[in-house]
C-alpha cells in the first residue's frame, strides 16, 4: 500500500510518500480501506520528534480515519464487511489501508460524505472525553474555548451551541472570531487585541465561565483562573503556549477550582470505545438532524502531506485539514 512515513524528525518536508505492507490485524480490529484521512497537531507534533508514538502503535503519522471495512472479526458486531465508518486510531491514517480497534469505530452519519466523516473522529473524541466527561460541562453553565477556530474549537464550539450552552472562543484575528460566532459562539474574543479574560468576565456579570477548555497552558493559565467562576474546571489538553505556569494556589482553595489534564492517544480501547458508543448516542444523531457538521478548511492528496502540515503550521485555517486517499 501507498502511505506516508516520518523519515526523520523536522520539517514538513520530512513526510514522504512510501509503499508499506497493509497493516496485519491484532484481536478486535479490523481493516479499513481509507478514503480519506485528518491532518492534527499531534500529527505535527510526531513528525517534529515531540510525540512518541505509543508502544505497539504503527508510526505512521494519523489519528483519524474513514473508508470502507474490507476485513476483521465482525461477529457480535452491528458492522459488515463492506460497511462505511470512521475511526480514531493510534497511528497509520496516512495510508491506503489502516488497521483500527472496532470499538473505536463509527458510522458515517447519514448524509455525510467520508472525507466529512474522516474529520471526526480525533475532535469529538477529545471534546467529549474532555468537555463533557471530565469538566462535566451541564445545562445552564458556560463555555470559554482557547483556539476557537482550530479542529478542537470548531468542534467544542458547535456542540455546546447544540446542547443549548453559552460559549465564549478566542481566536486570533477579527475574521476569525466572526467565524466562531457563526458557528455557535456568543462572542469571539481577538486574543492579540483583548484581555480574554477582562472580556469574559464583563460578559458573565464578572461570574466568569463554568468551564474551560485549553490547548495553550503557559501564562494562560493565571489568566483563565482568574475568569473562571466559582467551581470552575479547566481542561488542559495541549500546551502550544509552554509547559510551564505560575497560579494563585489560594485562589484554586477558596474557589473550590479544578485544573485537570489528559491526552487521549495513550488511553486503552475500552476507554475510547465507551467515548465511541456516547457519542453515537448523544453525537450522531445531531450530524443527522443538520444541528452540527463538519468544518473542512482544504483538502490535499495523500502525496501532498507536507503540504498539509506546512498549512497547520501556518494557523490561518479555520476548521479541518484533510487528506484525500481515494
Amino acid at each position: 500500500m501507498r502511505a506516508i512515513e516520518i523519515k526523520q524528525p523536522g520539517p514538513p518536508d520530512v513526510l514522504q510518500l512510501c509503499e508499506r505492507p497493509v497493516p496485519e490485524l491484532k484481536p478486535g480490529a479490523v481493516l479499513i480501506r481509507v478514503h480519506a484521512a485528518g491532518i492534527n497537531r499531534p500529527d505535527v507534533l510526531q513528525r517534529l520528534g515531540h510525540y512518541p508514538v505509543p508502544p505497539g502503535a504503527s508510526d505512521l503519522p494519523g489519528l483519524e480515519v474513514a473508508g470502507e471495512i474490507v476485513g476483521g472479526d465482525l461477529s457480535g458486531s452491528t458492522f459488515r464487511q463492506g460497511d462505511m465508518v470512521c475511526a480514531l486510531v493510534q497511528g497509520g491514517g496516512y495510508a491506503e489501508f489502516c488497521a483500527a480497534p472496532l470499538q473505536q469505530c463509527l458510522p458515517v452519519p447519514a448524509g455525510l460524505s467520508a472525507l466529512e466523516a474522516a474529520s471526526l473522529p480525533e475532535n469529538y473524541f477529545t471534546v467529549w472525553s474532555n468537555v463533557f466527561d471530565r469538566a462535566r460541562l451541564a445545562a445552564g453553565e458556560t463555555l470559554l474555548v482557547q483556539g476557537g477556530t482550530s479542529g478542537i474549537g470548531v468542534t467544542a464550539i458547535q456542540l455546546a451551541a447544540a446542547f443549548g450552552l453559552r460559549v465564549f472562543a478566542t481566536a486570533g484575528s477579527a475574521a476569525k472570531c466572526r467565524a466562531t460566532e457563526a458557528l455557535g459562539a456568543e462572542r469571539g474574543i481577538d486574543y492579540r487585541a483583548e484581555d480574554f479574560a477582562a472580556v469574559v468576565k464583563a460578559l458573565t456579570d464578572n461570574k466568569g465561565v463554568d468551564v474551560i477548555l485549553d490547548m495553550v497552558g503557559g501564562d494562560y493559565l493565571p489568566r483563565e483562573i482568574d475568569c473562571l467562576a466559582d467551581d470552575g474546571r479547566i481542561a488542559l489538553i495541549a500546551l502550544l503556549g509552554g509547559a510551564k505556569a505560575t497560579i494563585d494556589l489560594g485562589q484554586v482553595l477558596r474557589r473550590r477550582l479544578t485544573i485537570s489534564g489528559s491526552t487521549l492517544r495513550p488511553r486503552p480501547v475500552a476507554f475510547k470505545g465507551a467515548i465511541a458508543a456516547n457519542l453515537r448516542e448523544h453525537v450522531w444523531p445531531l450530524f443527522e438532524a443538520g444541528k452540527i457538521g463538519p468544518v473542512i478548511f482544504k483538502t490535499f492528496p495523500l502525496e501532498q502531506a507536507a503540504q498539509a502540515h506546512a498549512l497547520m503550521e501556518s494557523s490561518t485555517h479555520i476548521g479541518k485539514i484533510m487528506l484525500q486517499v481515494v
